[in-house]
Formats: structure tokens, C-alpha cells, sequence
């Protein structure tokens, strides 16, 4: 039962939204009060345009996208909601009824353009991450699926690139950040800076990773989980250069625990930092369960990775977590512009520098990092986390 509720967002089915129902047409006033008829066919003609757009897409957009998606199709085609609503075993045709019920009395009109808006912002998500520069500044490193990783200015750049999944890290793009920072250990660039693309810096750890999983295979997959998030903390516990943030967007789970590996943090004021750990039945990782502590004292520590509170950008830099925080309309050129400059001073210096400050409890964080992955191998198998991954998928369903 467990499995089943754990998997069922996952498997909902890509369906071409156009295929649901044939697009109805729309009948013009000849008078309206505020769009004119010509405006209305330039608006019904690109809904159609994004309807084949939308055929184009190579990568799956994510449940919750999908979801929206057929919500405003179905808006736009046939006004608000006027269907039975499903009954509460039937995850799917609820959450596709949630999702077009939520837009209540949003007009066909603003549903099309709306509708039409989001298929442009995949499509150029999915462009971004498929153009190469040929920029001779910077340097492109290729092999990656979940990355965009490049090298300019003496700079290093890892950018989670799942913007769709709001930069959700799967199993895939855990191995794929590994890999990045073992090449930029040995690359020519001065300091590496992880940010992500899009809305977000990253949602955490994607839970679907927990999908699919058989019960004879619960222990196996969770002791290859917590091998991997062992060798995934320690790469950032052993990189040898300067390493910093650039937290574009919300952070969440591991993406927040692991930001006391860095060695400095700088954050635009629509970020924001939560850790549901016991929300979700599991337990802190990343060494934030000794860091945090160390960093923001234990009381305000506690209410991070015990009770899940959730940090604006100002909390977290008056907390010490986060090093400076910059309005979001002049985050990037701000920081890139600093970044810049810190590239430019002397490589080796800086290296040993860095290895001064982090030899000193090397030791410590590695052994702080088995102790929670340790826990967390428990967590996965027990009955708690289960029950908690199931109420968390049944809550977004709602959503």
C-alpha cells in the first residue's frame, strides 16, 4: 500500500494535453471591454502554436508541471471546472480535478495566454540547457545531463540544472556533482561556485528516488543510498579550493545542510532555507547535525533540524549560515563581480590557505558524515519515513 501511494504521482501518465479534448472554439463579442478581436485571435492562435510546442519537449516536465498544465488547457478550452469531483482513491483523476479546480473563475482568455506563457518557459529551460557557448573565454565541460558545468575568469561554475524539477537531485545528478567537483579540483580555475538555473537553487533531495523500490529490495537501496550520499558529502568535505554559494533561489534539505561546507555563502533575498527532516520522517545529513550547532548555537539549531523551520535570507545571514545577502535585481552582477575578484588572487595562496582552515576538523566532519548516514539507512527502512513519504505525496497531490 505504501509503494503504491509512494509511486502513483510518479506514474502519472504523459499524456499530450492536446489530445485530451479537441480545443473548442471560442466565440468573440463583437464588443468587449477590454480585448479586442484581433487581440483575441493573436492569443487563440498562439495557444495553438503552444499546443505543438509542447509536442517538442524531449525532457518529462515533472508531475507538478504536467498537472498545471492540463489544468489551464482544460480551462482555456472549457471555462472553470464543471466536472464531478472524483473520489479520494482515485489519485489521479483527484489531482488532475484539483489542479483545474484551483483556477476558479480565471477567464479562458488569461487561462490561454497563461497556458501558453508556461510552454515557453520549458521550452527555452530545456534550450538553455542543450546551447553551448562558444564564447573563447569560457569553457564548456561536456558529459553532463543534470549540470551545466563551465570554466571562465579563473572560475569554476557547477549550476544544477533541472529547472523543471526545480533542480530536484536524483540519482543521477548526485553522481554527475561528484564528478564536477573532482574535476574542478584538478582544473586551472582559482575558486568553484555552485548555483542552480532557474526559479530555484535546488529543491533538496528528489523523492522520487524512493519510488519503485521493491520490499525485498528496501535494504539494498538504502544501503546504496547512504554509500552515495557518503562519498557525495565527502567530496565537498575534501575539496581542496575555495568553494562558494550562490543561492539564487529557495534551498531546501541537503542543498541547506551542506552550506557549512563552504567557505562562503551569498544569497538573494528571495532565497530561502528549509530542512524537513522530521517532517518527512528522516534525520540531518550533510555534517549540519555538528555544523549548524557550531554556526548558529544550538537552540537555533534546533529549530532548523528538529522542528523544520523554514529561514528567510536575512534570518539565515544573521544566523551566520549565509555571508551576505543582495536584492535579486542586482544579485548576479553583484556577486559575479566580486567573484571576479577573487579569482584573481594568487591560486596557491589561496588553496593552502583553505586547507589550514578545513585540516583542522577534517577528521571530524568524515566521521560526522558515516554517523549520519548511519542514521539515516535506519530512517529510510523504518515505518515512520514510509508513512511520512506517503502522507507528503498525498498532500502534493492535493496541491
Amino acid at each position: 500500500m505504501a509503494a503504491s501511494a509512494l509511486s502513483f504521482v510518479r506514474n502519472l501518465r504523459w499524456r499530450r494535453i492536446c489530445e485530451i479534448r479537441q480545443v473548442q472554439r471560442v466565440c468573440i463579442p463583437s464588443v468587449h471591454l477590454h480585448v479586442t478581436a484581433a487581440t483575441m485571435q493573436v492569443s487563440q492562435k498562439d495557444f495553438e502554436k503552444a499546443q505543438e510546442q509542447l509536442k517538442l519537449l524531449k525532457k518529462d516536465p515533472g508531475n507538478e508541471t504536467k498537472l498545471k498544465l492540463y489544468a489551464l488547457f482544460k480551462q482555456a478550452t472549457e471555462g472553470p471546472c464543471n466536472s464531478p469531483k472524483p473520489g479520494m482513491l482515485d489519485f489521479v483523476k483527484k489531482a488532475k480535478w484539483d489542479a483545474w479546480n484551483s483556477l476558479g473563475s480565471l477567464s479562458q482568455e488569461n487561462a490561454r495566454q497563461e497556458y501558453t506563457k508556461l510552454v515557453s518557459s520549458l521550452i527555452s529551460a530545456e534550450s538553455a540547457g542543450e546551447k553551448k557557448d562558444t564564447s573563447p573565454k569560457e569553457s564548456s565541460h561536456g558529459g553532463y545531463e543534470t549540470l551545466i558545468v563551465t570554466t571562465d575568469s579563473n572560475i569554476t561554475k557547477i549550476m544544477f540544472n533541472r529547472p523543471d524539477k526545480k533542480n530536484a537531485i536524483n540519482h543521477k545528478m548526485y553522481r554527475e556533482i561528484i564528478n564536477a567537483l573532482q574535476e574542478a579540483a584538478k582544473d586551472d580555475s582559482t575558486i568553484a561556485v555552485v548555483t542552480g538555473n532557474g526559479e530555484y537553487y535546488t529543491s533538496g533531495n528528489d523523492l522520487n528516488n524512493f519510488s519503485n523500490v521493491q520490499p525485498s529490495e528496501m535494504k539494498k537501496a538504502a544501503k546504496d543510498g547512504a554509500e552515495l550520499l557518503k562519498e557525495f558529502v565527502g567530496s565537498f568535505i575534501d575539496f581542496p579550493k575555495p568553494l562558494i554559494a550562490v543561492v539564487n533561489g529557495p534551498a531546501i534539505g541537503i542543498s541547506v545542510t551542506l552550506l557549512g561546507l563552504f567557505d562562503v555563502v551569498y544569497a538573494s533575498d528571495k532565497a530561502t532555507f528549509h530542512t524537513p527532516f522530521s517532517q518527512l520522517g528522516q534525520s540531518p545529513e550533510g555534517c549540519s547535525s555538528y555544523l549548524f550547532p557550531k554556526i548558529m548555537g544550538s537552540a537555533k539549531a534546533n529549530e532548523m533540524l528538529l522542528f523544520n523551520k523554514k529561514l528567510t535570507a536575512a534570518e539565515a545571514c544573521a544566523l551566520g549560515l549565509v555571508n551576505e545577502v543582495f536584492p535579486d535585481s542586482t544579485f548576479q552582477k553583484e556577486v559575479w563581480a566580486r567573484l571576479k575578484a577573487y579569482a584573481s588572487l594568487p591560486k596557491n595562496s589561496l588553496a593552502v590557505s583553505k586547507q589550514l582552515l578545513r585540516n583542522m576538523e577534517k577528521e571530524k566532519l568524515h566521521a560526522v558524515n558515516s554517523q549520519e548516514c548511519e542514521v539515516l539507512t535506519e530512517r529510510w527502512l523504518s515505518d515512520e519515513c514510509l508513512n511520512a513519504l506517503v502522507t507528503f505525496f498525498q498532500r502534493k497531490s492535493k496541491l
